[in-house]
């Protein structure tokens, strides 16, 4: 197990103060081996020798001759394997575009501190690191799957549906679930959507894989009803589910067969599958369903590039707002005004609003203050596998009734 006293710290900034109160910081946390660079030359010659090269950068953006943008390219040329933290005196939105330029060349980023540093932001961002070693053996355990595996485990019914609440953000009431599909692999245990939706999609399973989850979520569906627990179940749809018209016929038939209401199903389309797509077949599935009183939600809003167009041309009820936007947004002005933008929106069309990935106490506060009809996330309940549903719906409950939602009250 690592000790974090032990890690190897280069500092790089051109302000020798900074250096120096960096330093006496991280000296009292209990870390000795801090070394430090007033220019990138100096500190890439350092990270050059086995010797000097450090597991973690703390790196200025704003420097002469060399910045910090620039610096990461030379990182990146070396495959640096150590981890990396910006320090900058520079706004939120400018730290936040430099930590997506780190993050799509791959380099490991714990975060960003902002000047001037304070001991306990920094000692938090410390703790995050994990050895580089940790990490390779991670990504390698991901196994890649071929067509004829998937295709078995499909046929097999392999793959099974775990269940993410959605409550009421008013009131706290438990409205529906959003279906997740996972592979139960009868040797690698559980798989999760990321390792297989793509072979699906690329090998002309998507369609075979949809119909198993829908199939089983309104079976679940439906033994939730009988039970006395009416939910809004959601399943997420392929924009290659989108082109048959027979896809409409199957949505229809299995919501006959399991007694269920058009009103308690909501199909999710990701609004990046929409784009560049031919829409006249996906449009007239999508608008006979919602005539039939099917709910239709726009997944992952504000992340593709014609958000306004897909509105407008497709009729939707519900609006997601994605992750991305909600997290933290209570703290953060840029995501803020996207967070209100969509809200807003939402509302003038009378459309229902989910926020996605509500993680903490501070993001739920932040949507009852904002007025967001349903909410999601980690905060309410990771995906739950539908045996363990009943026993977290009553845990939920209790801490509903304990004053969660007692702030506005």
């Amino acid at each position: 197990m690592h000790k974090l006293t032990d890690i190897r710290i280069l500092l790089v900034d051109d302000d020798t103060f900074i250096l120096k109160i960096l330093t006496k910081m991280l000296n009292n946390q209990g870390i000795m081996s801090v070394d430090s660079s007033d220019n990138g030359l100096d500190a890439l010659a350092k990270i050059d020798h086995a010797e000097t090269c450090p597991d973690l950068i703390l790196l200025d953006l704003n420097m002469p001759n060399m910045d910090g943008i620039e610096f990461v390219r030379h990182l990146v040329e070396r495959e640096y394997p150590g981890s990396l933290v910006l320090v900058s005196g520079e706004d939120e939105r400018m730290l936040k575009t430099a930590e997506k330029l780190v993050h799509a060349h791959q380099i490991p980023m714990l975060g960003y501190l902002h000047k001037p540093v304070s001991p306990d932001k920094l000692a938090e961002i410390i703790k995050k690191w994990t050895p580089p070693e940790k990490k390779l053996r991670q990504q390698s355990e991901k196994k890649i799957y071929n067509e004829q595996t998937l295709q078995s485990a499909i046929s097999n019914r392999e793959l099974v549906n775990f269940y993410q609440p959605k409550v009421a953000v008013a009131t706290g009431k438990v409205i529906g679930v959003e279906t997740l599909v996972r592979w139960h692999h009868p040797t690698d245990g559980l798989i999760m959507p990321d390792q297989f939706i793509s072979i699906a999609e690329k090998h002309g399973l998507i369609n075979d894989l949809t119909c198993l989850v829908l199939e089983q979520a309104l079976a679940q569906a439906r033994v939730w009803h009988e039970n006395g627990i009416v939910l809004r179940v959601a399943i997420n749809v392929s924009m290659d589910n989108l082109t048959s018209l027979n896809f409409q016929d199957l949505v229809v038939n299995l919501a006959v067969e399991n007694g269920l209401s058009p009103q308690n199903i909501v199909l999710e389309v990701t609004e990046s599958q929409l784009m560049g797509a031919d829409t006249r077949v996906p449009l007239e599935i999508l608008t006979r369903l919602r005539l039939k009183r099917f709910h239709l939600s726009i997944d992952d809003f504000g992340t593709g590039h014609s958000s306004m167009a897909q509105l407008r041309d497709i009729p939707f009820d519900e609006l997601k707002i994605d992750q991305g936007f909600v997290h933290r947004a209570w703290a953060d002005e840029t995501l803020r005004a996207m967070y209100d933008a969509s809200l807003s929106m939402a509302k003038q069309l009378g459309m229902e609003v989910v926020a996605e990935g509500v993680a903490d106490e501070e993001d739920w506060k932040f949507l009852r203050q904002t007025g967001c009809d349903f909410a999601q996330g980690n905060f309410i309940s990771k995906p739950l596998q539908a045996a363990d549903f009943a026993q977290w719906m009553e845990e939920w409950n209790k801490r509903v009734q304990s004053g969660l939602i007692a702030d506005l009250a």
